[in-house]
């Protein structure tokens, strides 16, 4: 059985290393076989509407990140940080989703499952 890792991110370009940890740790994680759930919120939000991306010197780049854990795993913007930035379902990239605290707490409760948040 494989442990669910749930990686919530809480910025983006305005934090670009913290943020390029928070989507390497999880792009990593899903190539060790983890199952990875990547949460997007306040400016991190903007990635899943495929904006907003960095490019960080000695590290891949934030878009690149994403689209590495979409294909393997499961990406969710925060629905508050979406509305507050008026993103919606339309303006995301395709395969991501909109969920909010509810949806988290179930994740991040789940037995083997191991939530990081940076």
């Amino acid at each position: 059985m494989s442990r669910h890792l749930v990686v919530k991110v809480t910025c983006g370009a305005d934090d670009p290393e913290r943020a390029n940890q928070a989507l390497t740790v999880a792009a990593m994680a899903l190539s060790a076989g983890a199952e990875v759930s990547l949460w997007l919120t306040g400016e991190a939000a903007w990635l899943g509407a495929g904006r907003g991306g960095f490019v960080l010197p000695e590290a891949t780049p934030a878009a690149d990140l994403v689209a590495a854990v979409l294909a393997g795993g499961r990406v969710t913007v925060c629905t508050q940080c979406a509305a507050r930035r008026e993103i919606g379902a339309g303006d995301l990239l395709e395969g991501v989703r909109i969920a909010g605290a509810a949806a988290y707490v179930e994740e991040v409760l789940a037995p083997d499952a191991q939530a990081l948040v940076y």
